[in-house]
């Protein structure tokens, strides 16, 4: 059985709320190419149905009130959700670099311990080469 590595990201995305996974699962939707090319046949679809019926038969004829309805709510809500996806995705980036800075000052105190070795290393080896009698360049 192999074990899986947990990541920070992985800790994060297990931690997430319903409405938080909503927000990101809405966000990178409304992003994509697929709801845009799906969002502009819709309205295509709807303006040829309400333009080509008969006018008893079209529930939203010209100037299609209801469909202006629906985008202006569409835009209201793609606004709050962008703003929240943006709000965690500022929180995601702010946690890596916290994490990315952690990750450096382990580094740099392990690069200290290090340094450290080594000139303790070249002490020892001059002090080697003075007790053999030979000047050396160390």
């Amino acid at each position: 059985m192999s074990e899986q590595k947990v990541t920070w990201h992985t800790r994060h995305k297990s931690s997430l709320t319903r409405g938080e996974r909503a927000a990101d699962l809405l966000r990178n939707s409304m992003g994509s190419w697929p709801f845009v090319g799906g969002f502009i046949l819709f309205m295509a679809v709807w303006a040829a149905v309400n333009s080509f019926a008969m006018a008893s038969r079209a529930w939203d004829p010209y100037p299609y009130i209801l469909l202006n309805l629906f985008l202006s709510m569409l835009a209201g809500l793609q606004g709050a959700i962008l703003l929240i996806a943006a709000k965690r995705q500022d929180a995601i980036a702010s946690a890596m670099a916290q994490h990315d800075y952690d990750t450096d000052m382990k580094a740099k105190a392990e690069i200290e311990q290090l340094t450290k070795i080594n000139e303790q290393q070249l002490a020892i080896l001059r002090e080697l080469q003075s007790l053999a009698g030979r000047p050396g360049r160390v």
